[in-house]
């Protein structure tokens, strides 16, 4: 399951263009948020002039906040460096279809410097994503994973919602709709349009369930190679959202919209060996393997916070009986627990609740897979599961605020040597320019308890 293949051949794709069936290639890569960004080109062009040599782009794109506003402290990027560009590196393993758009195909992208060598962006998600499967192949193991992604849809426009500053919008449902076959139908032709583009697209779609919040669902896609889920999940997570566009409606992947459940990306993690065995399972149960790897992602739980909640908002999904986690604890089939212990045979795995859906995927996957290598190299031993309510145990508490996530990230030895020094001075910078940004920032809970009343 490990081979890569596209979903769009190249030679099909040199026959839609001569046809006239394809006139735009979206060339995209996934920038530190989570996005994708990049360029729309005209077919003909791509096939001329990129294809053979790839395109460039502003550098400044691994170093701005949501906001796109060039901020200081990255090494890679700033005025004293000039804002040069970097490669977009395409990789055609990606070449898909993208039903949704008249006459689009797109391609996903590494990022390269302009040197002789072509030396890779650390610093770029996917790179960061990819330098763990290679240390993973290096000892004769693949990395698998799905990533379960809820989302709120509400019945108005992106941009009306912009006009009311996000206040007062018409959820899709106006009751819990989880497991609710009446209450998703409602939404079920904007669900419909996104699961048969999906898989058009190239994403095997398992299903679509409603959830708790007013308005949430949940549409599954079937685990794969690691690269590949972060890569599908990106398209997925941008293509949504354009074909809710479509339909006059908006969702959001927010971690915590308002005061009701949030939006959780669960992350289903195992190992196999590079010739398809199973190695987390075997005649007698869970191998000392899955125990160790387990044993590592709870033992980093917090060092690497960060990457699996990148935002300020993030934290504010970690909440007592949320179903979303506070202790960082495992267990079997506990949903109460940080890390929940699920399947049998072949299909065992770790689902890991505490990324939100404002992970970025391919860093929530490379610290899953980080933490699971440190705990084989180290070969840490599994703490026994734990039992019952994890949310009344004594277990350590995940991180709570985006400071501690960060100062914890800042701090660990464990990133440093998984990921480099490079790498974790950026994100760190990330989490520092993020909490400026809150920190200076007037919210509305503040002037109703203070318009008047203060």
């Amino acid at each position: 399951m490990s081979e890569r293949t596209a979903v769009l051949g190249l030679d099909q794709l040199r026959t839609q263009i001569g046809r006239g069936e394809v006139d735009t290639v979206v060339v995209a890569f996934t920038d530190m948020q989570g996005r994708l960004q990049g360029k729309r080109l005209h077919a003909a062009y791509f096939l001329d002039h990129v294809l053979e040599h790839g395109t460039e782009g502003c550098n400044y794109l691994l170093a701005v906040d949501v906001d796109m506003n060039t901020v200081g402290g990255y090494a890679i990027s700033s005025w004293e460096r000039g804002y040069g560009d970097m490669e977009f590196a395409l990789d055609l393993e990606t070449l898909r279809p993208v039903p949704w758009l008249p006459g689009t195909v797109m391609v996903q992208c590494d990022l390269a410097w302009l040197d002789d060598q072509h030396s890779p962006v650390v610093q770029s998600p996917r790179q960061i994503l990819k330098a763990q499967v290679d240390r993973a192949a290096a000892v004769g193991w693949t990395a698998f994973a799905g990533t379960e992604l809820e989302f709120i849809v509400f019945d108005d426009s992106y941009e009306a919602a912009w006009d009311r500053r996000y206040r007062g919008l018409t959820p899709a449902n106006q009751y819990n709709v989880d497991y609710s076959l009446l209450g998703t139908a409602r939404v079920e032709p904007l669900l419909r349009d996104i699961r048969n583009h999906m898989a058009a697209s190239g994403l095997v779609v398992e299903s679509a369930k409603g959830e708790c919040n007013l308005g949430q669902h949940e549409i599954a896609f079937l685990f794969d190679e690691v690269v590949r889920t972060a890569d599908n999940h990106a398209v997925y997570k941008n293509g949504a959202k354009e074909i809710a566009s479509l339909h006059g409606k908006a969702l959001t992947f927010m971690a915590k919209f308002d005061e009701r459940e949030g939006n959780s990306c669960h992350i289903h993690m195992s190992l196999r060996g590079s010739d398809g065995s199973v190695v987390f399972a075997d005649d007698d149960g869970p191998t000392d393997l899955f125990g160790q790897f387990v044993a590592g992602v709870q033992a980093t739980l917090s060092e690497l916070t960060l990457l699996y909640a990148p935002n300020v908002n993030s934290y504010k999904r970690f909440a007592p009986g949320s179903f979303a986690p506070t202790a960082v604890a495992w267990g079997w089939d506990n949903r109460t627990c940080a890390l929940r212990a699920v399947g049998h045979g072949g299909a065992l795995r770790i689902e890991n609740r505490l990324p939100g859906g404002d992970v970025n995927p391919y860093l929530g996957l490379a610290a899953m897979l980080a933490g699971g290598l440190h705990g084989i190299d180290s070969s840490l031993e599994l703490e026994p599961a734990m039992q019952g309510n994890a949310y009344e145990s004594d277990k350590t508490l995940v991180p709570h605020t985006l400071r501690d996530a960060r100062d914890a990230f800042a701090a660990s030895d464990v990133a440093r040597l998984a990921f480099g020094a490079e790498v974790v001075e950026h994100y760190v910078n990330a989490a520092d320019v993020e909490l400026t940004a809150f920190g200076s920032a007037v919210t509305d809970w503040e002037r109703v308890r203070g318009f008047e009343r203060l």
